[in-house]
């Protein structure tokens, strides 16, 4: 009898404990109808080679359901969204980089091995109790038991599968999990047929923008820069009177600045499909549509430019390691991580803080021909820590190494994460220095030949902006010739550094920013 119980709690705690992370609370999820199911069936089962088959495919379906349960309760955490096999088994890299961005490489490979172990230790605990010595007899009380209870929970079982719910608190989370995944795997492999054909049937080719040539477009993006930010008072209160003095400041050095919001593909992380969304014209809101874009040798919005005559340039010091994705967008420059001359600190996951980024392109890189940029900065990345202050020395940041005293300041990430108010704190603090050094940046770089595009890159994690966020994040267009931002006036933009928050919900698409760039500067 105890083996039947033991074995009954050890598995219906590893199937419902996932939801419990996955919607915050246990009450509505108590019961697992297939661990009721397993416990007895295992110990009725006679001794013999088919029972330890059973055991095998049972412990497997197990642990690959409840591995599944939780991944989707951390992509919905992360990114706000239900995990995809079928197109989430490569972010597992980037997982594992942004660990060791965070707290290191010896404690990023310490955890994932605690973690095979972990799951190791499980699978042998399951088996050795699910092949007990001697089978339950049907003649004895235990036996007799655990058929009532495999009657009964089958029955449960397959009325809850047929849509009548016997117990609220009861669910199938493998059966569910099983089906959910699998429909998932077909509905996307699907898709993947009709975007590939589209891609072929329906290319975007370049176009010249004679309306630019002969400018400095400069597409800036600011990590995890939402809405959000903006119109959640918890956050509204420190970015709204940054925003405020930015557009004082540029009135005052005679710029204009426009704003309106697009709409991300993602939220919580995955800029890069921010990125090729901006930059291709199409929705890329997963890393399956992102290879098949690149690898079509689909045009962007850098072929665009190239063929208006400007130098194109990528700076992106949040890339470490090979990065072919950039050869496949085709930039004449690309300017990773290893190739700015920084001699600071790396400060947690961030390599260079925003403001030496934007001081190195402006010295190093804009150069004095034409040029379209696209920066991707990264300071207000999670962990959000430290917090630096804007230099108002520009020529004293140098290589870098002013920063250094930055480099053990506040709180490190594994203290600071113990408690989501501080964190959400951080989160606004950090945005809030991305925000003003790049305006700040603005006033040194934009002149009467220069567009600078300054947008978000997607909203950050339901942990700081709530389920129900939208997903749209602020853009700004910077220039000191009042005659380029008219088009995006007329396209609903609003004089200003606020943007209409209210129209949040509505927010065209991101990828929408190259279509309208070929239709108000292309050729007619």
């Amino acid at each position: 009898m105890s083996r039947l119980l033991l074995l009954f709690l050890a598995l219906n705690f590893l199937l419902i404990a996932p939801l419990w992370w996955r919607f915050g609370e246990v009450g509505t999820h108590l019961l697992a109808w297939e661990a009721l199911i397993i416990a007895p069936l295992m110990l009725l089962l006679p001794v013999g080679p088919t029972r330890r088959v059973v055991a095998v495919g049972v412990v497997s379906w197990v642990i690959l359901a409840t591995a599944v349960n939780l991944g989707t309760a951390a992509t919905q955490m992360a990114f706000a969204r239900s995990l995809n096999l079928y197109l989430d088994v490569p972010l597992l890299r980037s997982i594992y980089h942004l660990l060791v961005g965070n707290v290191g490489q010896l404690l990023a490979v310490c955890a994932m091995l605690a973690g095979v172990a972990s799951l190791f230790a499980i699978t042998l605990i399951l088996v050795r109790l699910l092949l007990p010595p001697v089978a339950y007899s049907v003649k004895r009380l235990p036996g007799v038991l655990a058929l009532t209870l495999l009657v009964i929970a089958t029955s449960s079982a397959a009325l809850e599968l047929s849509g009548i719910r016997l117990v609220d608190s009861a669910r199938l989370p493998m059966v569910n999990t099983t089906r959910f995944q699998w429909q998932q795997i077909t509905d996307t492999h699907a898709a993947r047929l009709a975007f590939t054909a589209q891609l072929a049937s329906a290319p975007l080719e370049a176009r010249q923008l004679p309306g630019l040539e002969g400018r400095n477009v400069l597409l800036t993006f600011i990590e995890s820069y939402g809405i959000s930010a903006l119109e959640n008072p918890r956050y509204s209160g420190v970015l709204l009177p940054t925003l405020a003095e930015m557009q004082q400041r540029l009135e005052a050095r005679d710029l204009h600045v426009v704003s309106g919001m697009l709409t991300a593909p993602i939220r919580g992380g995955q800029s890069w499909l921010a990125h090729a969304t901006t930059l291709s014209g199409r929705w890329i809101d997963n890393q399956l549509w992102y290879r098949l874009m690149l690898d079509s040798g689909h045009a962007t919005l850098i072929d665009d430019f190239r063929a208006t005559g400007q130098r194109t340039l990528s700076v992106m010091p949040a890339i470490t390691l090979a990065w072919p994705e950039g050869e496949a967008y085709g930039f004449d420059e690309i300017a990773a991580a290893k190739d700015i001359a920084y001699s600071g600190p790396a400060l947690n996951w961030v390599t260079m803080p925003d403001q030496f980024t934007l001081d190195y392109t402006q010295r190093y890189l804009l150069g004095e021909t034409p040029v379209f940029a696209q920066l991707a900065l990264i300071s207000s990345h999670a962990p959000w820590t430290p917090i630096l202050p804007v230099l108002e020395d520009w020529s004293s940041i140098g290589d870098g190494r002013i920063f250094a005293p930055w480099e053990s300041a506040g709180d490190p990430p594994e203290v600071l994460w113990q408690e989501i108010e501080r964190i959400r704190d951080h989160y606004a603090w950090s945005v809030e220095y991305a925000v003003k050094v790049t305006g700040r940046w603005a006033e040194r770089v934009v002149d009467d030949n220069t567009l600078m595009i300054v947008l978000g890159d997607h909203q950050a994690a339901p942990l700081i902006t709530g389920d129900d966020a939208s997903a749209a994040v602020p853009v700004h267009i910077i220039s000191g010739d009042p005659e380029l931002l008219v088009p995006f006036i007329e396209r609903g933009f609003v004089p200003g550094t606020l943007p209409t928050l209210e129209e949040a919900s509505s927010a065209p698409r991101m990828s929408q920013l190259r279509h309208w760039l070929q239709a108000d500067f292309g050729e007619l």
